[in-house]
């Protein structure tokens, strides 16, 4: 049975007539739905999915299935997890097609869900190990086949408060920008500069190799009082 005509296509009678294409309608319907998705975008195909058009979720999925892996693998201990809330983050995208409204960047409103899905992850996981004791044993989130540079950065990035940490990761990972971060986590846009400024330096130090002992023995230099150091 062919499928219905794409929602992306708001009226037939206004398309140009054109000769008989001998490409089998269904492939032909699933050609030009897949070229048109490739130029759209993300605000037209979520409005397009939210009308019924599966080529319209598919397409959004494609486009930010990885992303919003990477999203959770930077923000919790397994890749398995990590998964496992892309899928639920999708599901509830499914979910709450009907009531979709263009007010936001899609982007934005997608990673505000992911970070839904993350919290109730978060609380569960602290329940879990409050009441029944499973304390997390998987290795470190950057995995086994991590270089060492990149553990030491991941390292010094758990080390930044929470939030600086947050818009530390939306920015420099997630690539949005300073007004969509805003958005995302109900901060005023300085606030979203000066913290991201504040994350910055203060990764820059703590990436920053130690200072070696001074060599015993060797001259030192020390301002007299009165005099410039």
């Amino acid at each position: 049975m062919d499928q219905a005509q794409p929602a992306l296509v708001l009226n037939s009678e206004a398309l140009p007539r054109t000769a008989v294409n001998e490409t089998p309608p269904k492939e032909a319907n699933a050609a030009g739905n897949a070229a048109a998705a490739s130029t759209t975008s993300d605000e037209q195909l979520m409005l397009a999915f939210s009308k019924g058009s599966s080529y319209a979720f598919d397409e959004l999925f494609s486009r930010y299935k990885q992303p919003m892996f990477a999203f959770f693998r930077r923000r919790v201990s397994e890749s398995t997890q990590a998964e496992e809330l892309t899928q639920e983050t999708f599901i509830a995208l499914l979910r709450a097609a009907a009531r979709y409204e263009p007010r936001a960047l899609f982007r934005t409103y997608l990673y505000a869900i992911g970070f839904k899905i993350l919290r109730a992850h978060c609380r569960k996981a602290a329940f879990r190990a409050t009441f029944f004791g499973q304390r997390n044993s998987a290795p470190d989130p950057a995995g086994r086949d991590a270089t060492e540079a990149g553990l030491w950065v991941r390292r010094a990035v758990e080390k930044l408060e929470a939030m600086d940490r947050e818009i530390l990761l939306l920015r420099e990972f997630e690539q949005l920008s300073y007004a969509e971060i805003a958005d995302l986590l109900q901060l005023a846009l300085n606030t979203v500069r000066s913290r991201l400024f504040r994350a910055r330096t203060a990764l820059r130090n703590l990436l920053e190799p130690p200072a070696g002992p001074a060599t015993p023995g060797a001259p030192q230099e020390i301002a007299k009082k009165g005099e410039r150091a």
